[in-house]
């Protein structure tokens, strides 16, 4: 190989970088066995940033714009300034470029329920969806925290380590938030919004910036959201245990007739309901008491005929039924004590 073609392949002349796809976030230019002439340019596209890196340690940030690498810009250290070292450099230089663009549609979600706390309904488990957009903002910082020398650095690679953080972080939104649940699933832009402003500085951390965040679904497990259609059945009725009473004996009703009049059926729909009740007679006590406009009346006939038609076993399932109706908020700890009270003088 001739003197002056060894010497040609030294030299670089033009540093750039053309995207070929998507998904890198930071490409380490090709130097290796090579020096940077003299002279020579930097073209730094829109969309983009450069670093450059002497000595391993980080020489110049470059936004978009074309740059003349000079002596006074960059140092030069050719391989004809160095034969007594056989062409070896005793330095290194490099340039890595970082897309600075958009990455949309990132998926992020819940694999299992997560519990938050919740000023309605106390502790709930809820699964939400959704994805965001985030970009490279801080280069240097992105450089030195997440891609390193490698030479290249991919979206996918950063994926596991953003969904963990929005994970992390959704408790904590909602808390800060003082949203409670029914808000938040009925209004996912605050939902998303509470989100991102617990994540930014967890992202800036990276050298990122999150543009975008979106919820998509948010909702609770089956038995979970069972309680909440109960509870949103009834209404205005709110604590009222009369009122709760009668609805329970309503929603009852058509359960009862599917059943056939089948003892062993029409006992669990009724503990199903939550109520502890033994349908039969507590039906029509029940409704003919709220038809007459006396729902007191319907809740004391629940109430006694409960106590009249359970075994001790009976009680002991009805207890832990509504030991879950107080839990969940549907029952308040004053009534829970009241029933409590009735039913354990039937065990004595």
């Amino acid at each position: 190989m001739a003197l002056m073609d060894f010497i040609k392949k030294q030299f670089i002349d033009i540093i750039q970088w053309t995207e070929d796809g998507d998904g890198t976030l930071a490409w380490r230019f090709p130097m290796r066995d090579m020096e940077i002439q003299n002279g020579g340019s930097l073209t730094v596209r829109e969309s983009q940033m450069a670093i450059f890196v002497n000595e391993g340690k980080i020489a110049d940030v470059f936004g978009p714009g074309t740059y003349k690498l000079t002596t006074q810009t960059l140092p030069v250290l050719t391989y004809l300034k160095n034969w007594d070292k056989l062409f070896e450099s005793p330095f290194k230089s490099d340039v890595y470029f970082f897309s600075t663009r958009q990455q949309i549609d990132q998926k992020w979600g819940t694999p299992q329920p997560i519990t938050i706390r919740d000023k309605d309904f106390g502790a709930v488990r809820i699964r939400a969806f959704g994805n965001y957009a985030f970009r490279v903002t801080d280069p240097k910082l992105f450089h030195t925290e997440i891609s390193g020398t490698r030479e290249e650095y991919m979206v996918s690679e950063l994926d596991g380590q953003l969904r963990g953080l929005v994970l992390q972080n959704i408790s904590n939104a909602i808390a800060a938030s003082g949203i409670p649940f029914l808000d938040l699933a009925s209004n996912q832009i605050e939902f998303a919004k509470a989100l991102r402003s617990q994540l930014d500085p967890e992202m800036a951390k990276l050298g990122l910036k999150l543009e975008n965040m979106t919820v998509q679904s948010v909702s609770l497990p089956e038995e979970l959201q069972k309680i909440l259609d109960q509870k949103i059945g009834m209404g205005m009725v709110g604590n009222d245990m009369g009122k709760f009473m009668q609805y329970q004996t309503a929603q009852a009703i058509p359960k009862f007739a599917e059943g056939g009049g089948g003892g062993g059926g029409i006992a669990g729909d009724a503990m199903g309901l939550g109520a502890g009740v033994a349908l039969g007679q507590v039906l029509a006590q029940n409704l003919q008491a709220g038809l007459q406009g006396n729902p007191q009346a319907a809740a004391q006939a629940a109430a006694a005929q409960a106590a009249a038609t359970l075994n001790p076993n009976d009680i002991i399932a009805t207890l832990e039924k509504l030991g879950d109706l107080k839990a969940k908020g549907i029952l308040t700890a004053e009534e829970f004590d009241a029933k409590k009270a009735e039913l354990l003088k039937k065990l004595s």
